[in-house]
């Protein structure tokens, strides 16, 4: 299976780096994976909800511009369904068993998804209904892709 992560912006902090490869390396037994980062659009203090738009809908632009048509898209968004691990591994099984072989999943910047995006997507996922900084929420994503492939392949986890 092909996975891809799109992000908006670029991590920066040496420990989420380091996180990111060793779950990238750890990954790398189950699936290829491809990891997209594109800039993000700096958000004046006090923006405007009319400038908020334009610079979810700027960051959408790049993400589609990086979406092929072959692509299962799952959407990291607040309003998505929530799942239990063992649910997420068995849907990701479930993906691969119905012939997609190519999931991308997309991770906002820290305005969200632009309406764009969200249309594009095939599922909306959310992790939580709380609020994590978008550098993290990329390691808590590999970790719980690589625990999905742990489960599916009946290998131990933490529980």
């Amino acid at each position: 299976m092909n996975i891809t992560i799109i992000s908006v912006g670029k991590i920066k902090e040496k420990y989420l780096k380091d996180a990111i490869g060793e779950y990238s390396k750890r990954l790398g037994r189950y699936c290829k994976l491809d990891m997209i980062e594109l800039p993000d659009e700096k958000t004046p203090d006090n923006a405007s909800e009319k400038e908020e738009l334009q610079i979810k809908e700027k960051e959408g632009d790049l993400i589609l511009k990086n979406i092929k048509d072959n692509m299962f898209v799952i959407a990291l968004d607040l309003n998505g369904k929530e799942l239990t691990s063992i649910s997420f591994s068995n849907f990701i099984n479930e993906l691969g068993v119905k012939g997609e072989s190519n999931l991308t999943f997309v991770i906002g910047g820290s305005l969200g998804l632009s309406s764009q995006v969200l249309n594009r997507a095939n599922y909306k996922l959310c992790f939580s209904k709380m609020t994590f900084p978008h550098q993290l929420f990329k390691v808590m994503l590999l970790e719980q892709i690589y625990r999905a492939y742990r489960i599916m392949k009946g290998e131990p986890y933490h529980k």
